[in-house]
């Protein structure tokens, strides 16, 4: 299944990276019809320089919903262990943004931790 992302959303998750820097920043992702429109954010979550933390007991019960983005401060969209862990609980594609935060700055995964394509659109 292929994926595209609003050039304007992909933007906003940029800006927020920004904004939280040196922590990083993180959301949920949701969609309509493959067409990511919009973040999340869910209350509690924490965030530091080495990790963001979700309180997935607040996550909501909507399908819409269906995956993550956060940021990782040292510029390296490659998923960590903790972040594959996640990927297999919370969604089905997982977009990581990476310091200086330009449009092109970021690496899209599967549940599986498998690189796949987001089209911005």
């Amino acid at each position: 299944m292929s994926y595209r992302i609003k050039k304007e959303t992909l933007e906003m998750i940029m800006e927020s990276a920004k904004d939280s820097y040196p922590n990083e920043f993180a959301a949920f992702l949701r969609a309509d019809r493959n067409i990511i429109y919009e973040i999340v954010l869910l209350p509690g979550t924490v965030s530091g320089k080495r990790s963001a933390v979700y309180r997935l007991y607040m996550k909501p019960i909507d399908f819409s919903l269906i995956g993550t983005v956060h940021s990782h401060p040292s510029g390296v969209t490659i998923p960590s262990p903790e972040d594959l862990d996640l990927f297999s609980k919370t969604g089905k594609v997982h977009i990581i943004v990476g310091f200086p935060y330009r449009i092109t700055d970021f690496s899209a995964y599967d549940r599986n931790g498998k690189n796949i394509d987001v089209e911005i659109l």
